[in-house]
């Protein structure tokens, strides 16, 4: 029964990639091909392609898909996507998942802080690996000013203990803005990819 091994594993597929588009919203064409081995670009087109009736897609340099009404009623997803400039944010944090071989505690948009001292800081994600919190943030479109009071509000919550001695993961767009982080962020453990680093 080839056909029908076949015809299984298809809809495995198909399932497992509408799965991870309702836990990550937006993934690249290359990113999908990296989570789920999808070979070269033309065969990852080509099954994106049979995938069709459940994902919509725009160009940003490569194709960036997400769920649509199909998709989301057969994963059971309750947010809504859209074509938006805000994909990119989704897409760069995105890098950080994958490069870290995403990890099964991962979580987005989480509020670490201190409460008694009203220091609280909303990470884009955070996860742990061997016993080690990290903190993942993403710098697309905020100031530096915004990001050097994010990184101030993160020493004090380091120093604090609460969450262990925390590693920062940061991903941005330039070797300015990647020096700058690291100048900010002197005194913590911290790593400052640039988005160009992943593809």
């Amino acid at each position: 029964m080839p056909n029908l091994k076949a015809k299984l594993e298809s809809e495995q597929r198909t399932e497992d990639i509408l799965q991870s588009l309702k836990k990550l919203d937006y993934l690249s064409r290359s990113q999908l091909q990296q989570l789920h081995d999808l070979g070269q670009k033309r065969n990852a087109n080509r099954i994106l392609q049979q995938c069709s009736e459940f994902l919509s897609s725009f160009r940003d340099i490569e194709n960036v898909y997400y769920l649509n009404k199909e998709g989301r009623d057969r994963v059971g997803a309750t947010k809504i996507r859209k074509k938006t400039p805000q994909a990119k944010h989704f897409i760069m944090r995105n890098y950080i998942y994958i490069a870290f071989e995403c990890p099964d505690d991962w979580k987005n948009e989480v509020k670490l802080g201190i409460k008694e001292k009203k220091i609280i800081n909303k990470c884009d994600a955070t996860f742990t690996r061997d016993k080690k919190r990290y903190i993942v943030e993403v710098d697309n479109t905020q100031t530096m000013a915004e990001n050097k009071k994010k990184i101030e509000k993160y020493k004090a919550i380091a120093e604090s203990g609460v969450y262990g001695s925390p590693a920062f993961i940061w991903i941005t767009t330039t070797t300015y803005r990647q020096k700058r982080l690291m100048e900010l962020s002197e005194g913590l453990n911290c790593q400052v990819f640039l988005l160009s680093d992943f593809y």
